[in-house]
C-alpha cells in the first residue's frame, strides 16, 4: 500500500512530516488529492502555542481534485475539482435538528488523518465523507476554492445582518474577513463604508469595492457615519476586529432598526456599555455570528465558481507543503492575508 505525507504540529513551532497509508474510500467516502490549503487563525494559534492541541494535523481550508470515490457516492467523480467542508456538527442535538447546525453543542472539526487529530489539510491526500465535498467549476483556481470556508463564514454573517438593497453598511476592519464582507455587501446592493486604521488595508478595501473609506485613526468614525447618513446611522454594521472598544463603536454608529453584527470573538472579552433605552426605542438589533451552516458553504462555493467573488488580492503567498514552517511564519505576520500551502 502506498503512503503520502502529512504535516503535523507536534509542539510550539515544531513540525514533523508523518507517513500515512493511502487507502481506498469506503462506500460514502471520497479520496481527495489536495491542491491547496490555506492557513487560518486556528493553525496559527496552535503553531505559536496560544492553543495547546498537540499533536495536531492542521489545515481546514482545503480544496483539491477527487482521486477516487466510494461505491455509493453519486455527487462527485474522479477528476472533479472540489472544496472540502471540515467544520462538522453532530446532527443529533437540538440546534442541528432545528436547522442551526453551526451552533451544534458538539461542534467539531473533522479528522481526516489517522496519524494525528485535526482536519489534516496540510497533506497530500485527504479521506473525507461525501457530504463534505462540494463540486467546483472546472476552470476554478483551486487556491481560491480553498477559501470557501472563510467566505462561507462571511456569507452567514451577511445573512445575519439582513443586508438589503440600498442599505448603508459599515465594515469595521479590513483583514480578510472584513474584505470579504465588503465584497458580499456590494453584491447585495449596499453602499459600503470601510473603517480601518491601516492605509494599506484601506487600499484593499477600495479594491474590494468599498464606496467610502474612513481612516479611524484620523477622525471619529461614529461621527463620520452619522454625517454620511444624515444623522441616521448605518443600516448594518459588521465588526470584524476583536477589540471591545470597536464593538462599542459598532453599536453607537448603528441607526434605528439597524443591525449590529459582532463577527469575531473578542480577546480579552471585556464588557461594553449599551443603553437599554436606546435599543428599546430604536429597535436596533445586536447579534453575533459563528461558523457557517451547510447552506452558507454551498453559497460560497457557487459564488467562487461563478467568479462573483475575487480572492486574488487576499492571497499573500503560495508555498509548497515542504516549506510549511516558512508558510506558518509568514501567516502570523500582521500584514498577511492568507498563505496557501500546496503539496
Amino acid at each position: 500500500m502506498s503512503t503520502f505525507k502529512v504535516a503535523v504540529l507536534e509542539d510550539v513551532k515544531k513540525i514533523a512530516f508523518h507517513d500515512a497509508e493511502k487507502r481506498e474510500p469506503g462506500d460514502k467516502q471520497v479520496l481527495v488529492k489536495v491542491d491547496s490549503c490555506a492557513i487560518c487563525t486556528l493553525e496559527q494559534r496552535v503553531y505559536t502555542g496560544v492553543m495547546n492541541r498537540y499533536p495536531f494535523a492542521g489545515g481546514h481550508e482545503a480544496a483539491g481534485v477527487v482521486e477516487s470515490v466510494g461505491a455509493k457516492v453519486n455527487g462527485v467523480k474522479a477528476g472533479d475539482k472540489v472544496a472540502i467542508r471540515l467544520l462538522n456538527s453532530c446532527g443529533e442535538c437540538y440546534y442541528c435538528r432545528n436547522g442551526h447546525e453551526n451552533l451544534c453543542v458538539k461542534s467539531f472539526i473533522a479528522e481526516t488523518q489517522e496519524c494525528a487529530m485535526g482536519p489534516g489539510g496540510f497533506s497530500e491526500y485527504m479521506m473525507v465523507n461525501a457530504e463534505d465535498v462540494y463540486k467546483m467549476a472546472d476552470d476554478i483556481d483551486l487556491s481560491h476554492a480553498a477559501l470557501s470556508e472563510p467566505l462561507a463564514c462571511c456569507v452567514h454573517s451577511i445573512r445575519n445582518g439582513q443586508v438589503e438593497l440600498g442599505d448603508d453598511v459599515v465594515v469595521i476592519g479590513v483583514g480578510i474577513m472584513g474584505a470579504l464582507h465588503i465584497q458580499l455587501a456590494k453584491l447585495k446592493g449596499a453602499r459600503v463604508i470601510a473603517c480601518e486604521l491601516d492605509a494599506k488595508r484601506l487600499e484593499v478595501a477600495k479594491k474590494m469595492g468599498a464606496d467610502i473609506l474612513i481612516n479611524s485613526g484620523e477622525v471619529d468614525p461614529v461621527d463620520e457615519i452619522k454625517k454620511l447618513t444624515d444623522g441616521r446611522g448605518a443600516d448594518a454594521v459588521f465588526c470584524t476586529v476583536p477589540v471591545a472598544a470597536l464593538a462599542k463603536q459598532a453599536v453607537d454608529m448603528t441607526g434605528k432598526i439597524g443591525r449590529t453584527v459582532f463577527y469575531t470573538s473578542f480577546h480579552p472579552d471585556l464588557p461594553i456599555e449599551v443603553s437599554p433605552n436606546k435599543i428599546h426605542s430604536s429597535e436596533q438589533i445586536i447579534t453575533g455570528t459563528v461558523n457557517p451552516q451547510k447552506k452558507d458553504f454551498l453559497i460560497a462555493t457557487r459564488l467562487l465558481s461563478s467568479k462573483l467573488v475575487d480572492m486574488s488580492a487576499l492571497i499573500s503567498d503560495k508555498l509548497p507543503l515542504a516549506d510549511i514552517e516558512k508558510a506558518l511564519e509568514e501567516a502570523v505576520l500582521p500584514d498577511t492575508y492568507r498563505i496557501i500551502v500546496q503539496p
